[in-house]
């Protein structure tokens, strides 16, 4: 398998189960949400007690009226009015300290819902954060933000409504046959009789709902990764004249969607329906059945009122609580997608407490037997041994495909290798604390992302004196492109440091994103910079600038270059040749080219191509 079809693998968790996140079922995929997001039960055993006074207040009413009806109106010396008022404020204030109550019951699980999904929220974003760069390749970037956003508000929208209603209703019902059983044992018994075909078919009804709503997430999944890859490559869309073919994508992944969530809601109409149907059914056998209680005497009038309001109050939250279970599906299964991504191991993980710190200085790397194979993937690179000593700078290269920017990002750690270690300054990068070796080492890549901002909070992303872009102010800016000789560059643009860049700086031409990215590395003050050379596509005058800013970046410090053009090569200290996964030439541009060997070959070629 390729490694951009492979599939996330399972959480640490799940796998000691034997299952992935996705193959939970609703009550183990529920606990292990409350597992991680701990704060939905915060204050629960209050709630559930102030749900329980809203639900008697609600049943307040059919005992009002019973006692009404026997002890006010039909007593046996004639009507009472003094008992008839007396009762009816009691009803009165019972049903406003219930509404109280409610409402309490409400706030307090919206606030807790909002804590405990605001953590899963920033816990599932953070962790996309340390997934390593193999993982998220392996996943479209629409998708994973559908996981932390879309899906993440159906759980919102049933822990804060249907969660409310559920916990109500449960309550209620069970109130509620508490005080039908008081009355008329038997009409009670009919009561749950007529409901239990309903209970019988709801939960096979409910895996069907469950598979449905599951497939409506992915769904949702994949159309928001299609538009987000239409909105990011619009510009290569256009050029390319293929809005009609990009259009039809979209359009088949919406349809999917649409024809997904018909689906779903066909069989939920069904389940809710079923329930309509059964407590109408309920409703009608109860008053003739309680007609010929009544006859018989076992049933008083106020009685028979009083049972039927109560079956109202049983019927009703039954009706509410089928549709509660369907939304509770859809959640379940943005759950599951949430939880998957929770639970998707850290390939490349910090080793926190139990690591060590790296002491700023001179960096020493070293590849000791290095290999890489990408999963289910034949190896990319071959027991690669190599040294780049400290204040060297380093130029590898190699043809398309040759395993070169592998090194390079095993070298920074953005993946680690399948065999052997990389070594700084002797010690093996998964030994070191992740804060401590972003410190000493930085990776710029071709093409540097920035962020929707101006240039200086761009620029101020890579200062390491401060706690973010708001702890470095603009003299540190100003002196540091003073360094990289670019401030002539910062002269040209139209509002200086407050220059917006645009999303993913579209603002800037190509040249001058690589400018941000020099100068952003410059304010990182790592010990090793592992450079992916960008000035092929640029015009004279702003390689002119990269190439001055790279000789200030590079000065001291020790810099690993993926080398496109072998210019590059030519000024290095040390120039490693990559082919077919294994370094089969190291030395100077000098040595090499006098070695004859593969370099040579490659020198010359470029050489006759640029004449």
């Amino acid at each position: 398998m390729s490694r951009r079809g492979r599939t996330p693998e399972p959480g640490p968790e799940a796998s000691a189960r034997g299952i992935s996140a996705t193959e939970l079922g609703v009550l183990a995929t529920l606990r292990r949400g409350v597992q991680v997001s701990p704060q939905l039960l915060d204050g629960l055993a209050l709630t559930v007690v102030l749900a329980v006074l809203a639900a008697l207040g609600r049943v307040l009413v059919p005992v009002t009226v019973q006692q009404t009806m026997d002890t006010g109106i039909l007593a046996s010396g004639g009507p009472d009015v003094r008992r008839v008022v007396t009762l009816v404020v009691v009803a009165a204030t019972g049903l406003l300290l219930g509404a109280a109550c409610s409402a309490l019951v409400n706030v307090r699980l919206f606030r807790a819902s909002e804590r405990g999904l605001v953590a899963l929220r920033v816990r599932a974003f953070r962790h996309v954060h340390d997934l390593s760069a193999l993982t998220l390749d392996a996943e479209r970037r629409g998708s994973l933000v559908s996981r932390v956003t879309s899906d993440v508000d159906t759980i919102s929208m049933f822990v804060q409504w249907g969660g409310i209603m559920l916990l109500v209703s449960l309550l209620q019902i069970s109130v509620a046959t508490v005080l039908m059983a008081v009355y008329s044992w038997q009409l009670t018994i009919l009561v749950w009789l007529s409901f239990l075909p309903l209970v019988l078919v709801l939960r096979p009804l409910q895996k069907r709902v469950n598979a449905a709503y599951t497939l409506v997430r992915a769904r949702v999944g994949a159309m928001l990764g299609a538009v987000s890859e239409a909105v990011v490559g619009a510009e290569t869309v256009r050029a390319y004249g293929v809005q009609e073919r990009t259009g039809r994508r979209i359009d088949e992944s919406v349809r999917a969607t649409r024809q997904a969530m018909v689906r779903a809601q066909n069989v939920v109409a069904v389940v809710f329906s079923s329930g309509v149907l059964v407590a109408n059914l309920v409703l009608a056998v109860v008053v003739v059945a309680g007609m010929y209680l009544g006859v018989a005497g076992d049933l008083t009038v106020g009685r028979l009122l009083a049972f039927l309001f109560l079956v109202q109050l049983f019927t009703g939250p039954v009706q509410m609580a089928t549709e509660i279970l369907n939304e509770l599906q859809n959640a379940v299964a943005g759950w599951r997608r949430v939880l998957a991504v929770i639970e998707t191991p850290v390939l490349v993980p910090d080793p926190g407490e139990d690591g060590v710190d790296s002491p700023r200085g001179p960096a020493t790397v070293e590849l000791r037997g290095v290999g890489f194979a990408y999963p289910d993937g034949p190896p990319v690179l071959h027991g690669i041994d190599l040294t780049i000593p400290a204040r060297t700078s380093v130029a590898v290269v190699g043809a398309t495909g040759s395993g070169k920017t592998t090194v390079a990002k095993l070298v920074a750690r953005l993946m680690d290798p399948t065999t052997g270690e990389v070594l700084l300054d002797g010690v093996d990068l998964r030994r070191i604390r992740s804060a401590s070796l972003r410190e000493r080492v930085v990776m710029v890549p071709q093409e540097g992302f920035l962020f929707d901002a101006t240039l200086g909070e761009n620029l101020a992303y890579g200062w390491r004196g401060g706690s973010g872009p708001d702890g470095v102010d603009e003299v540190h800016l100003l002196t540091a492109l003073d360094d990289l000789g670019l401030r002539d560059w910062l002269a040209e643009l139209p509002q200086g440091l407050a220059t917006p860049v645009g999303q993913r700086g579209e603002s800037l031409s190509a040249g001058e994103r690589q400018l941000v990215a020099l100068a952003r590395a410059y304010l990182a003050g790592a010990d090793l910079l592992v450079l992916d050379e960008a000035t092929s596509a640029v015009d004279p005058a702003t390689e002119v600038r990269i190439a001055r800013a790279l000789d200030s970046l590079t000065h001291g410090r020790s810099t690993l270059t993926i080398a496109h053009r072998l210019s590059t090569a030519e000024a290095s200290d040390l120039v490693v040749v990559v082919d077919a996964g294994r370094v089969v030439e190291t030395g100077s541009h000098a040595e090499l080219l006098a070695l004859g060997g593969v370099y040579a070959g490659m020198h010359g070629s470029w050489v006759s191509q640029t004449r």
